[in-house]
């Protein structure tokens, strides 16, 4: 395998993106500028709810014709039973708005935590679903300047409400992305794929051959990190759980760029150290469920090595020995990427160049959208129910 060097991210702590195998294509050394990205300490997230801002969903409609259509919950409750497919009302078009026609919006877990009331943000009700999605630019204010009639954008944050089919949003709210990526890529590309970019970036000082263990491998994150990992030459552990399907979800999670899949059952077994025979054993861990997964991926960790918690779909509490912090010096870390843009959200080099450095790796074919099921807005409700089922591995997109 050629081993040419591209960088995607420079700095005391840094990922260093190789050439794929002879079988891929070969990776073009991207622009230094766009590179360039600096590193910090994250901090946990709050536990206290907060509302988020939220453009106004009733208003006088900004255009004539057939008025915009969008998923609206009045209350908060079951995703499944609250939310409404009803005609919307845009507000008129200000000097600094932008007029949006929203073209994809996935279901994410914490679209449901919102609407049910149990997630950190919430927005003010009536409130429109989603937080993430990708649309295109149909006009914009006079003292807009950054965006024109054409442009692809993506939310800035989270609350902008994107399970509609037009909107009109502050510019702020917006990040241009290049139309040239799949539009299922762009609609994915805001929560999963950055988190897993800054998982990787600002915890450990990781370079090729080192590696990652992480649990829900097959979550959106945990498909991100298995393929950002891949082409920055970091070798991933990854955990499942067990179910009926598992020999086809882990020869698609090999086909990703992973080196080892397991269940967690295997975490606790002595056929672990085979795995060290070969490459070394993590500095990483990514926590994404919490309880006794949390527990059994730690004993695998290297001395002084860190485990960052980023979600708990286990609903259990992360459970650590007291020898694993006197013994073994382990650093136990939280990450939220939405407190991770509120407090990046004036350094607007830092977060373009994640923003790009992700795009070239999706135009290489090094990232791509995960395992999605493209689903009508009018079937909105069965994608709710779909998005809410166990050992589901496929991302529910509503075609907006």
């Amino acid at each position: 395998m050629q081993r040419a060097a591209a960088r995607v991210l420079r700095g005391a702590r840094s990922l260093r993106v190789l050439t794929p195998p002879a079988r891929t294509p070969q990776v073009l050394t991207p622009p230094a500028r766009t590179l360039r990205v600096l590193t910090s300490l994250v901090r946990a997230p709050q536990v206290l709810t907060s509302l988020v801002r939220t453009p106004p969903v009733r208003a006088r409609s900004a255009s004539a014709g057939t008025p915009p259509l969008g998923l609206l919950y009045e209350q908060h409750g079951e995703a499944a039973a609250v939310v409404q497919l009803k005609d919307l009302e845009v507000p008129k078009l200000g000097d600094c708005d932008v007029h949006v026609k929203m073209l994809a919006a996935p279901i994410n877990p914490a679209d449901i935590n919102m609407i049910q009331g149990t997630y950190p943000l919430l927005s003010p009700l009536p409130a429109v679903g989603g937080n993430e999605g990708v649309g295109e630019v149909l006009e914009v204010g006079r003292h807009v300047k950054a965006l024109k009639p054409g442009d692809w954008v993506i939310p800035a944050d989270a609350g902008l409400g994107t399970w509609r089919t037009r909107g009109v949003f502050p510019e702020e709210m917006l990040l241009k992305v290049p139309s040239d990526i799949p539009v299922l890529c762009a609609a994915t590309l805001s929560v999963n794929p950055c988190t897993a970019f800054r998982l990787l970036a600002d915890f450990e000082s990781l370079a090729p051959g080192d590696s990652v263990i992480q649990n829900a491998a097959n979550s959106g994150v945990g498909q991100a990190v298995i393929q950002i990992a891949r082409a920055s030459g970091i070798k991933t552990i990854n955990v499942v759980r067990d179910r009926p399907d598992l020999a086809r979800l882990v020869e698609r999670l090999m086909a990703l760029g992973a080196d080892h899949v397991i269940t967690e059952e295997m975490l606790r077994k002595p056929e672990m150290k085979d795995i060290f025979k070969s490459i070394p054993r993590p500095r990483l861990a990514l926590n994404c469920i919490g309880g006794k997964s949390t527990t059994e991926m730690l004993r695998h960790l290297q001395p002084k090595g860190t485990m960052v918690t980023y979600g708990g779909m286990a609903k259990q509490p992360v459970m650590v020995p007291v020898s694993a912090f006197i013994f073994r010096d382990m650093r136990l870390r939280g990450f939220w990427m939405t407190q991770w843009r509120k407090d990046h959200a004036q350094d607007r080099e830092r977060v373009a160049a994640m923003m790009d450095a992700l795009c070239q790796l999706i135009r290489r074919g090094q990232l791509t959208a995960p395992a999605c099921t493209e689903v009508p807005l009018q079937d909105y409700r069965a994608a709710l129910e779909a998005s809410m089922k166990p050992f589901v591995s496929s991302k529910q997109i509503l075609l907006l």
